[in-house]
């Protein structure tokens, strides 16, 4: 039977136009993105409300000057460490599991951090809070990258949950000093606690389980390497940010980290059912992707530490004046958030995050204007809260790079990595370049010093992830 070519196709046949935003998220998928970004919010909050409150925690619960790192040391060991363990224990053997056991024990942890009557009730529920948010920081994001399919609705997700990780950090530095000025240093931790409870009772009933359909066995050396490697690192790093490098334990726990990740990295290599992949560390997306979210990460948090200084210190502003200076940086911040996912789109996510990262470098660069004069406060709030825009652009473009096109079984896997760069980032930046601002004699000029380096390292790297990253327009 002939068929007529030649005949126009009626206009009701036409496809229709493809919407440039993707389809919109049902009510129910609101509600899952609502309490996994609640959960990430809660811990972001963690890692900066309590630091305004501890020069009257101290004298409170009978902690000496030079212990109070640890109330910051016995969150940030076990809330590195354990990421990639907890990441993969959820692939095997239930995420959503996981996420809900995070949940109960990092409440509970809050509210022991609460009622602490002495520093070791005190510390003991912080690293109890660190082994909660490494449950729940993998598992979420894993939940969160299963639930939602790539493309539009993901890179969506990932820039409400990049938004809210960024402004977690910036609102617990300004609600840090207001509650404890207002309620006293318990109140931040019960603020933690208040978040547990309202998240906990709806996560059930709103999210699916999610493992891999099969079940290897669990890579325990490789387990072991791995945590005790970034325990380690974490610590050396994080004693480094109170009493500098020459510390024995500092130099002692600093190569241990790194012999014990070379030796993981040999483990891997061996093993049957490894914990990480190492075909996955080798794909482009993943390792240049993770290279731009560490430096973006621990730039921008050693130029918020070095501006908080500065303003201080240098320009007698008040704790009050300076928070809320980097609460403009976080209503900015929002407004990336909400602009990110479609830049993605429009763009790709490898010139996202090369752009972004350009960006945040340009903009560490006018900071070296700063100086003695009034003008400086303009200066630095224009300068860092247009650079936070940037840095959440490549907040979201690094998440989108590393966590796209791997198969759901190993987003655990993934968003693993992406949360450990993440924590290692924010971990590192201070130590080993804000040092450079507090042991000079000359706070401004030390400041520029920081700020020049930083400006260099972020702009380096976003010429070595572009070359990295090929000619891919999306990763």
């Amino acid at each position: 039977m002939a068929i007529d070519t030649t005949t126009a196709p009626s206009p009701q046949a036409a496809p229709p136009a493809p919407q440039p935003h993707g389809p919109k998220l049902s009510t129910r998928d609101k509600l899952v993105l609502f309490v996994l970004c609640a959960a990430q919010f809660m811990v972001a909050l963690d890692f900066s409300v309590l630091n305004v409150a501890l020069p009257v925690l101290g004298p409170d619960l009978g902690m000496s000057h030079s212990a109070l790192q640890w109330a910051v040391t016995a969150f940030a060991l076990p809330s590195g460490g354990f990421l990639l363990l907890f990441g993969r224990t959820g692939d095997l053997f239930g995420r959503r599991k996981l996420f809900l056991a995070g949940l109960a024990l990092f409440g509970l942890a809050s509210l022991l951090a609460t009622f602490a009557w002495d520093p070791a009730s005190f510390l003991t529920g912080r690293a109890l809070q660190g082994v909660g948010a490494a449950a729940i920081v993998p598992t979420g994001m894993s939940l969160l990258t299963t639930t939602f399919p790539e493309g539009p609705q993901r890179d969506r997700a990932l820039g409400i949950s990049g938004t809210l990780l960024s402004l977690g950090f910036t609102v617990g530095m300004v609600l840090g000093g207001v509650l404890t000025d207002t309620l006293g240093w318990r109140s931040t931790m019960g603020l933690l606690t208040l978040f547990a409870l309202i998240v906990l009772p709806l996560a059930p009933g709103l999210l699916p389980e999610s493992r891999t359909p099969d079940r290897p066995r669990l890579d325990v050396p490789g387990a072991v390497t791995v945590t005790g490697g970034l325990l380690s690192l974490i610590y050396a790093l994080s004693t480094a940010a109170q009493r500098g490098f020459g510390g024995t334990d500092v130099i002692a726990t600093l190569v241990a980290g790194v012999l014990l990740l070379a030796l993981f990295g040999y483990v891997e290599s061996r093993a049957e059912s490894p914990l990480v992949s190492l075909p996955m560390l080798r794909r482009r997306t993943v390792a240049w992707g993770n290279l731009g979210g560490l430096v973006t990460f621990s730039m921008m948090s050693t130029v918020v530490f070095v501006l908080t200084l500065y303003f201080q210190e240098v320009l007698r502003l008040s704790a009050f004046e300076t928070g809320l200076i980097f609460g403009v940086q976080g209503v900015l911040s929002v407004v990336a958030g909400v602009y990110a996912p479609r830049i993605i789109g429009r763009f790709g996510a490898r010139r996202t995050l090369v752009g972004s990262l350009v960006g945040q470098g340009l903009l560490g660069a006018a900071l070296l204007g700063i100086g003695e004069g009034g003008w400086s406060v303009w200066l630095a709030t224009a300068a860092v809260s247009v650079a936070s825009m940037f840095h959440l652009g490549a907040i979201v473009s690094y998440g989108v790079t590393v966590t796209s096109g791997v198969p759901d079984e190993e987003q655990g896997l993934a968003t693993g990595l992406v949360t450990s760069t993440q924590q290692v980032g924010l971990t590192i930046g201070i130590p080993v370049l804000g040092v450079l601002a507090t042991t000079n004699s000359d706070l401004l000029t030390g400041t520029r010093t920081v700020l020049a380096i930083d400006a260099v390292v972020v702009l380096a790297t976003a010429a070595a992830v572009a070359v990295g990253l090929g000619g891919r327009k999306r990763a």
